[in-house]
């Protein structure tokens, strides 16, 4: 069985061969697709494989991801951007999944990390179509934020995909490109309206942003893990516009569409502790807590792990502290010093302890 590695790229000196070099053994050919690098990407690139192609940007990644998916050969395609890596153990288990691969498998959904903490475990994580069956007709839609439509034959795996950014993208490309497909007359999908509002949050504006994510729960077509996200983001803006009763509704509205996710207890927690609701708060952090990790990652959502167990524990702690249950309190430390020692959250709460209630900290754990 034959393994292509697809790629677009874009003056990517910085990165691209250290992403080449995390896959070694995995590709069994190699295509890369430049739009436009006026570095020596296309330089770097040839020094990996003879398939080198140009495709002129035309502001749609679906576009320049389909071509180079049409040089490919293999009987499946994986894809990477070229600030991705895979770390050494994720590289042994996918040479371990091309032994054990079949083609009753149509797709391959593997995690991506993308955001870490100072100890470099991922704080920001979801599932991507990572791997797909050559011959299938799977085709990326969507100029920004593309997509493959999900097969009928999917396996999902723990292998995982590192993204490591050195340098920033241009931050109003998207939005750009948004902006001119409306421009244009051409209407955007529900999966496109909701990544649109979001790069209007991003940049600021918080009254349109909040519009467009309305508009996009109303028509009801979006994905649901979508619907969740942009009620979370719709509190954000509605926040921004100094609209805590709106904002609240917001997170409340995305129980619609699925039983509460912690990364919403955690957010619905934090505006009753910022109005010192302290009770009310330590229900929802406890409810975070109930919450399963694992069936959110299996969802394919935007996960944020520290919400199951770390943030909601840091903010217990504060919590029962205010309301005089010191050793309570502490409990919850213990808990959330587990998880990560070095955290500046976690040593400011040892030496609180330390100073204040040392019958705790005297005790053994």
């Amino acid at each position: 069985m034959k393994y292509s590695l697809c790629m677009i790229v874009k003056n990517e000196e910085d990165v691209l061969a250290r992403c080449l070099e995390s896959v070694r053994d995995i590709a069994d050919e190699i295509i890369i697709v430049d739009t436009g690098s006026t570095d020596k990407t296309f330089q770097i690139a040839a020094q990996y494989t003879p398939f080198v192609y140009t495709f002129p940007w035309i502001d749609d990644f679906a576009a320049a991801r389909n071509y180079s998916f049409s040089k490919a050969t293999g009987d499946y395609i994986f894809w990477l951007d070229a600030d991705d890596i895979l770390l050494e153990k994720d590289r042994i288990e996918f040479l371990q999944l091309k032994r054990s691969l079949t083609f009753e498998t149509d797709m391959v959904m593997m995690k991506y990390n993308v955001a870490f903490d100072e100890e470099g475990n991922p704080t920001l994580s979801y599932y991507r179509e990572r791997l797909v069956r050559r011959g299938m007709g799977y085709e990326w839609v969507g100029a920004v934020h593309e997509v493959i439509p999900q097969a009928s034959h999917v396996l999902y795996s723990d292998i995982a995909v590192t993204h490591r950014k050195l340098h920033p993208s241009d931050p109003d490309r998207n939005l750009r490109i948004f902006e001119k497909l409306l421009e244009k007359g051409i209407s955007l999908d529900p999966r496109q309206q909701y990544y649109y509002g979001r790069e209007l949050f991003y940049h600021n504006r918080w009254e349109e942003a909040s519009h467009v994510f309305t508009e996009f729960l109303d028509t009801g077509n979006g994905w649901k893990e979508n619907c969740i996200s942009a009620c979370i983001d719709l509190c954000h803006c509605y926040e921004k516009l100094s609209q805590r009763k709106d904002a609240m509704m917001a997170l409340f509205r995305s129980f619609l569409y699925d039983p509460p996710r912690a990364e919403v207890c955690c957010e619905i927690g934090r505006m009753h502790m910022e109005k010192e609701e302290y009770v009310s708060a330590i229900y929802w952090y406890e409810a975070a807590c109930r919450c399963s990790l694992e069936d959110a990652q299996a969802s394919g959502a935007f996960v944020f792990p520290e919400c199951y167990t770390f943030i909601p524990y840091m903010e217990l702690c504060v919590c029962w502290d205010r309301l005089g249950n010191h050793k309570k309190a502490f409990s919850y430390h213990q808990k959330a010093k587990i998880l990560r020692p070095e955290n500046a959250g976690v040593l400011h709460n040892e030496a609180y302890f330390s100073s204040h209630f040392p019958e705790f900290t005297d005790q053994p754990t």
